[in-house]
């Protein structure tokens, strides 16, 4: 089969590689109709987070049809089922899991004692996210296996699109968890950093769980487009100061909830020393990420209000002011996004008509592609914010 391989930093490829198989009774093969790039995945593209190999497929989420089940799925997921595969395989069984925290499941990540030791905690196990994950073989490929299939899938309405679904295995419910933790309340303001995909769903769950005013910061117009689009407020940070123009939204108390959905790589302008400190330390590997924006959301939060972190950090972070988080009793929530926990009610909301995630998409080709399509999403070029590759079609490059 086809699938996007990883050979080393910003070098992905369009590989013939091996047909997966089934190797463990729970389970199943999927043949890919639709997978797409994420931002996390340019985290690997550019070699800032470990353990990736050569020869790894990449990709975390997509979606497809089941053309093959082992004997220890038990009849919840049948040949011929469409389904989207969420990005945390979970177990079902665990103690995590059995609260719902499905992306800390105790036994899906086979490396768990390689990532404890590296980094000391772990993860469930993600597909196409380096050997500290698990190592699994990612989506964007023809086919893939799905282990603990009989958990790990969201059975989709035949009657939905698969543009319209496709996100639920990750950027949806990842902005949807984002925007939920916060416990946002009718008189809210809720600034949003990063307006790319994720940044986006966020914007619009933030909205449909009532915020008073939501307010989203990035300096692409179109993503700042995008964001307008969907009822946000929007600071192009390169033309005014972030700080300045949410104390002026709020009356100078700062918004009461705040979401980074940026994470480690955040970009601002060079003339902040803060970015041009985290660059350095960053390139001598003194600093795994760039902290600039929880800095910056620390800074300018109403006190006794809530931080919410879906943007993916790898290790370890400097000159984060927690004296001044700890004394104005800022509350933090964060994590790899529990996928399932949310999808139903995500399913319903689409299907009802409440939102179609489709509108984030701004490009759609085929798999071979993809590689030329990663650079494309990294320099944001021709417009681009969201990424879908169809392995099955011949789709033109535009």
């Amino acid at each position: 089969m086809r699938a996007l391989v990883w050979h080393g930093k910003e070098d992905i490829r369009c590989d013939r590689v091996s047909d997966p198989g089934i190797e463990e009774p729970r389970d199943a093969i999927v043949k890919i109709t639709s997978c797409a790039i994420c931002g996390s995945d340019l985290h690997l593209f550019h070699n800032l987070i470990p353990a990736m190999l050569p020869g790894d497929i990449m990709g975390h989420e997509f979606m497809g049809e089941v053309v093959e089940v082992g004997p220890g799925v038990n009849g919840k997921l049948k040949k011929g089922e469409r389904i989207v595969v969420p990005f945390t395989i979970f177990c079902g069984e665990c103690e995590q899991c059995r609260r719902g925290n499905f992306s800390v499941c105790e036994r899906t990540n086979r490396s768990r004692k390689l990532a404890e030791k590296a980094f000391g905690h772990t993860t469930a196990g993600l597909f196409g996210y380096t050997h500290l994950t698990g190592g699994y073989p990612g989506g964007q490929a023809e086919y893939v296996r799905v282990p603990y299939a009989d958990t790990t899938h969201i059975k989709v309405p035949d009657s939905l699109t698969d543009e319209q679904v496709l996100f639920l295995g990750d950027i949806f419910p990842t902005g949807w968890q984002a925007a939920a933790q916060c416990d946002i309340e009718p008189t809210d303001t809720v600034a949003i950093w990063g307006c790319g995909p994720v940044g986006q769903m966020a914007i619009r769950s933030a909205i449909l769980l009532g915020a008073r005013q939501v307010i989203a910061i990035d300096c692409i117009p179109e993503r700042l487009s995008m964001a307008e689009a969907g009822g946000a407020i929007t600071i192009n940070f390169e033309e005014e100061s972030v700080i300045e123009r949410l104390n002026e939204l709020t009356d100078n108390k700062g918004p009461e909830k705040c979401i980074d959905c940026i994470g480690m790589e955040s970009h601002v302008s060079m003339a902040q020393p803060d970015t041009i400190y985290d660059r350095a330390k960053q390139m001598l590997m003194m600093e795994n990420d760039r902290p600039h924006v929880l800095r910056e959301m620390i800074y300018v939060i109403r006190p006794a209000g809530t931080i919410s972190i879906p943007g993916v950090y790898s290790g370890f972070s400097d000159k984060i002011p927690m004296g001044q988080a700890m004394n104005k009793g800022l509350t933090w929530k964060m994590g790899q996004t529990h996928v399932k926990r949310w999808t139903d009610d995500l399913t319903r909301r689409i299907k009802d008509g409440e939102i179609d995630p489709s509108f984030v998409i701004t490009h759609t080709v085929g798999l071979d592609d993809g590689p030329e399509m990663y650079k494309v999403f990294r320099d944001k070029q021709d417009s681009c914010i969201k990424v879908v590759l169809k392995p099955g079609q011949e789709v033109t490059l535009q």
